[in-house]
């Protein structure tokens, strides 16, 4: 009878909690609420609000994840529960955007639905690139991404709007820009470029003291204006990838070439 009870004991401690952890989720439920009101936003013609909550929607994105770090709360539920609240945010929201400020503008005699194409296009890449993340997890270096990060694909696109709508510039009037910038932030997604992923600031290694002046100063200056400099920021982290790729192949062929010389 003892050992029956042992053994019910045993079962009983063996079973998975049920409960989840509320700080990290409460991040990632804020995180999709942003890129919800975003969606809303652009349906209701209220652009720059539109652009402006994705690029909260990132700012929350990137505490979720750290804070279940810092406080060992990382579990397979908040990790699906981020990639699915990261497709709505930036999947779906910067797409729906880019749609309805611009892309819709494109005529259905000329080039058919070539609108609702491109922002179905990065959508689809960003789901690519969230389910390749997930499978990679525990195995790729945490140092780099391989492709760009959606949540900085979607501050492209957001900010690019945050400053267009601030300027008193309509989309139709940047549509061919419009549809190159979303064309290439989706291939950038699913691309094997790599990017630095900044993950390792934030541990025990030691940082030089410039890289912390410098820091305060990228703060300040954004804090003057946050538009433009979230744009200038996100693009050229967007092409630091395919700059540090053909950086890589000129050395490779110089180094092909020395021995012949």
């Amino acid at each position: 009878m003892r050992e029956q009870q042992v053994v019910e004991s045993s079962s009983v401690k063996k079973q998975p909690s049920r409960g989840i952890y509320l700080l990290p989720n409460l991040f990632t439920t804020s995180a999709l609420f942003a890129g919800f009101y975003s969606i809303i936003a652009a349906y209701n013609a209220d652009y720059q609000s539109a652009g402006i909550a994705i690029v909260v929607a990132m700012v929350l994105d990137g505490f979720d994840g750290r804070v279940a770090r810092m406080t060992n709360t990382t579990t397979a539920f908040g990790a699906e529960y981020d990639s699915m609240a990261d497709m709505i945010s930036f999947g779906m929201a910067p797409a729906f955007l880019m749609y309805t400020w611009s892309l819709s503008s494109i005529t259905e005699a000329q080039f058919g639905h070539l609108g609702w194409v491109i922002g179905f296009v990065y959508t689809a890449c960003c789901g690519l690139r969230l389910a390749r993340f997930n499978v990679a997890v525990g195995t790729a270096d945490k140092r780099f991404f391989q492709g760009l990060a959606c949540p900085a694909a979607a501050a492209v696109l957001a900010s690019f709007v945050w400053v267009m709508t601030g300027m008193g510039i309509a989309g139709p009037d940047v549509v061919i820009l419009t549809a190159v910038m979303t064309l290439f932030t989706g291939i950038a997604m699913v691309s094997t470029t790599t990017y630095y992923s900044f993950k390792d600031l934030g541990t025990n290694r030691k940082v030089p003291f410039a890289m912390l002046l410098g820091l305060l100063l990228l703060f300040v200056v954004t804090a003057v204006d946050p538009a433009k400099m979230i744009l200038i920021a996100s693009v050229l982290y967007a092409l630091s990838g395919p700059v540090y790729f053909l950086f890589r192949l000129h050395r490779k062929r110089s180094r092909l070439q020395r021995p012949d010389e």
